[in-house]
């Protein structure tokens, strides 16, 4: 598999244009900013289980070797990385990795920022414990080929974890009418509904490329207490799966 294949140029192009954006809480980035504690609580409680951590200790994921594909300004690297986790966090848009460098340096915090693909990176011959694949699958130009370097960069018994967006008319509304028209949470066109994916659809991909998974739970987002919560049955719009590798 030659790099880059799975890299959408355009749906690049997107993310670069707000990269200077991604720490202000109230910026084009405020629906990440929203859902990141619950990514969190969803993302740590799985790595804690997996490989048997107290999160009441003392950077609990230390010795662990994390990949954030897709990382952004590194909302994600940086909780990892403080929880005492050995970081890489890779994009495909150059430009969030010079935003994601200096904010780093500013929380004096030691993570290792490449502008390069998953396919690039298994290609290499990298290798880790934990593969974060949070909201970049419905932004890819082929699904399994880009899950299956996912699966290619775990060591046995690694963990995945892939959230995205499930595709019918409950998400439409509120994933592009409401973030990107209503709300303007979201730049119009940042989402395209036809590469939303459903769970079912996910956990096949998943398993085709190598994967077994093993949860997936809703992201649930309450209007009145304006905060995002785990739902064991919701998983209408925005959702997350654990996989692992046999």
């Amino acid at each position: 598999m030659t790099a880059q294949t799975t890299v959408d140029p355009s749906e690049i192009a997107k993310f670069e244009a707000m990269a200077a954006e991604w720490w202000d809480p109230n910026g084009k980035f405020k629906p990440l900013h929203m859902l990141n504690p619950c990514r969190l609580d969803y993302i740590t409680t799985q790595i804690a289980a997996e490989y048997d951590r107290d999160l009441d200790q003392p950077e609990p994921f230390k010795g662990l070797r994390i990949l954030d594909i897709g990382c952004g300004g590194g909302l994600l690297c940086e909780p990892m990385a403080r929880l005492g986790a050995t970081v890489v966090g890779v994009d495909a848009a150059g430009g969030n990795i010079p935003v994601a460098q200096a904010h780093a340096r500013h929380s004096g915090l030691e993570i290792d920022y490449r502008h390069t693909t998953a396919e690039a990176l298994a290609d290499a011959g990298e290798s880790f414990d934990v593969v974060l694949n949070m909201e970049v699958v419905e932004h890819v130009a082929d699904p399994l080929a880009y899950l299956t370097a996912c699966q290619r960069l775990l060591r046995a018994g690694g963990l995945h974890l892939c959230s995205t967006i499930n595709r019918n008319a409950k998400s439409f509304a509120a994933a592009i009418v409401g973030a990107e028209y209503i709300m303007r949470w979201l730049p119009k066109g940042t989402h395209d509904w036809a590469k939303f994916i459903t769970p079912d659809e996910l956990y096949d991909l998943l398993r085709k490329a190598g994967l077994e998974p093993v949860d997936r739970k809703g992201f649930q987002f309450n209007p009145v207490s304006w905060r995002w919560s785990l739902s064991d049955r919701d998983l209408s719009v925005n959702y997350v799966t654990a996989s692992l590798k046999p």
